[in-house]
C-alpha cells in the first residue's frame, strides 16, 4: 500500500466523518424543531452544555421568557444533552452557552445544516419522523416524552 493512497483515504474518511456528524446533528435538531413547532413553544431560551466547574452536570435549556416547567415537560435531560451537543458541534465549541428564540430553532440551526448537507451532495432519503409520531386513531396527540428523574440529579448508571 502506498502512502499517497493512505493520505487520500484519510482525507475522504475525515470528510465522511464530518458529514456523518452533520447528518446526526441535522436529525437531532430537526426532531426537536418539530417538537417546538407542534408544541407552539417560543421565547428566549439559554442552551448550555454541562460544566463541572459550575456544578452543572447536564445540559440545560433555561426559559428566559415564559415557563420553565413547559420546557421541562417537552424535553428530557438526554434530549437536552443531544441538543447541546449538536449545537456545540455546529458552533465548534466545547463550552456552549447560547441564547436564542426557541421558535427560531429551525431557521437558526436546522436549515443551515440542511443547506450544507445538500451542497455536499447528501440525499435526504429518510422519511420524516412525523409519520412515526402521527396522531393516534382516536385523534389524540401522543404525549411529549418526559424525563424519568428530576432535573439536577446525577445520571443513572445503565
Amino acid at each position: 500500500m502506498k502512502i499517497s493512497k493512505l493520505l487520500d483515504s484519510h482525507r475522504v474518511i475525515l470528510q465522511q466523518a464530518r458529514l456523518a456528524n452533520l447528518a446526526q446533528a441535522f436529525l437531532t435538531l430537526r426532531r426537536l424543531a418539530e417538537r417546538v413547532r407542534r408544541g407552539r413553544l417560543g421565547g428566549h431560551v439559554q442552551l448550555r452544555q454541562p460544566d463541572a466547574a459550575e456544578d452543572r452536570f447536564w445540559a440545560s435549556l433555561t426559559a428566559l421568557e415564559g415557563s420553565q416547567s413547559v420546557l421541562e415537560e417537552h424535553f428530557t435531560d438526554e434530549e437536552l444533552m443531544e441538543f447541546a451537543d449538536a449545537v456545540a458541534y455546529l458552533r465548534d465549541t466545547d463550552a456552549l452557552d447560547v441564547t436564542f428564540r426557541l421558535e427560531h430553532l429551525d431557521a437558526l440551526f436546522v436549515q443551515p445544516v440542511e443547506t450544507e448537507l445538500r451542497r455536499a451532495g447528501v440525499e435526504f432519503d429518510l422519511e420524516t419522523e412525523a409519520a412515526s409520531r402521527a396522531p393516534q386513531p382516536d385523534g389524540a396527540a401522543r404525549p411529549a416524552p418526559r424525563a424519568d428523574r428530576h432535573r439536577g440529579e446525577a445520571p443513572r448508571q445503565r
